[in-house]
């Protein structure tokens, strides 16, 4: 047990028990807990393995490598279609976590086990992302931006692209690329100062 992760607990206001819950699930998978990135993670030879963290309407389990995970109850979440490694487990509740216990073990035995193996989450490249259409004719909108784009790294292309699908209303998403078209003129990625 960590001193961190008690302080933690302590004084989150929200999911106490659940975390509490879990964090003696996790345990007793004899991972190693620690405090990171704010929130409780379990590593097993320096590598994560899972990580706690609460929401508003929930809690979760994060298991690092989630994509590898057979997932048989088909039960893991992927936060969103950007994240390519990580899957949650989520819960509203203690009972929820109770009932589920069982299964909660076995999906950490298993990402364990990708551990211990050494597995790895084959990445996508940035240059194997397309770009959204809507994107691509909004940047044409304003001279000379799609060819200063297309001159951008793949990563930096990526980078942008992410941030300008965010928008959920089409004036969001036009202020976005009006915003950003000096820094792509300039060769710049996102938020690269």
């Amino acid at each position: 047990m960590n001193r961190k992760v008690d302080i933690y607990i302590r004084k989150v206001t929200k999911w106490q028990d659940e975390f509490m819950l879990l964090r003696e699930i996790a345990l007793e998978s004899g991972l190693i807990e620690d405090l990171k990135w704010g929130h409780p993670c379990y590593t097993l030879n320096n590598g994560n393995v899972i990580l706690l963290h609460g929401f508003k309407n929930y809690c979760a389990i994060a298991f690092f490598k989630g994509a590898l995970l057979k997932d048989s109850k088909k039960i893991l979440i992927q936060q969103t279609q950007n994240v390519q490694s990580g899957r949650q487990m989520r819960f509203a509740s203690v009972e929820e976590i109770m009932k589920l216990r069982p299964t909660i073990n076995r999906y950490i035995a298993e990402a364990i086990a990708i551990e211990e193996a050494g597995l790895k989450v084959e990445f996508k490249k940035s240059a194997d992302f397309e770009i959204p259409k809507q994107i691509q004719s909004k940047l044409k909108k304003i001279p000379g931006l799609a060819v200063a784009f297309k001159e951008l790294t793949p990563g930096r292309q990526r980078a942008y692209v992410l941030h300008f699908s965010a928008a959920k209303q089409e004036k969001t998403l036009d202020a976005r690329i009006t915003r950003c078209a000096p820094e792509i003129f300039k060769g710049k990625g996102f938020n690269e100062y």
